[in-house]
């Protein structure tokens, strides 16, 4: 079955860095558009950054860009999210996610992995 399997999260402070690794399995990785999501305490799920099947068409939502970077491994079936110049903002469980359909929308996604905490502490 699909496996979604994020690491990398951790306890930082305002200004570190941080990458986050999204390994698949159970899919074909190479057809399937992914994405990043994330959960503050209290605030709905919302849309980080996204890559497409291919890896040629990215997206970040404004409070990141400039300062997040998606990617992907074809070889490593792993997703990654290089975040720099952490903000206490960007605190909140992170979410990789894959959908066949293009989108930003949490609900377009058909499987999430189990998240992973990131706390930015000032």
């Amino acid at each position: 079955q699909v496996r979604l399997v994020e690491s990398g999260g951790g306890l930082v402070q305002t200004g570190d860095s941080l990458r986050l690794s999204c390994a698949a399995s159970g899919l074909t990785f190479s057809i399937y558009n992914m994405g990043w999501f994330r959960q503050a305490p209290g605030k709905e799920r919302e849309v980080v950054a996204t890559i497409n099947y291919s890896g040629t068409n990215t997206y970040y939502t404004d409070s990141v860009k400039g300062r997040f970077t998606i990617s992907r491994n074809y070889a490593k079936h792993t997703m990654y999210l290089q975040m720099n110049s952490l903000k206490r903002e960007d605190t909140a469980v992170y979410y990789c996610a894959v959908t066949g359909r293009s989108s930003y929308s949490p609900d377009d996604y058909d499987f999430w992995g189990q998240g992973t905490q990131v706390t930015v502490s000032s």
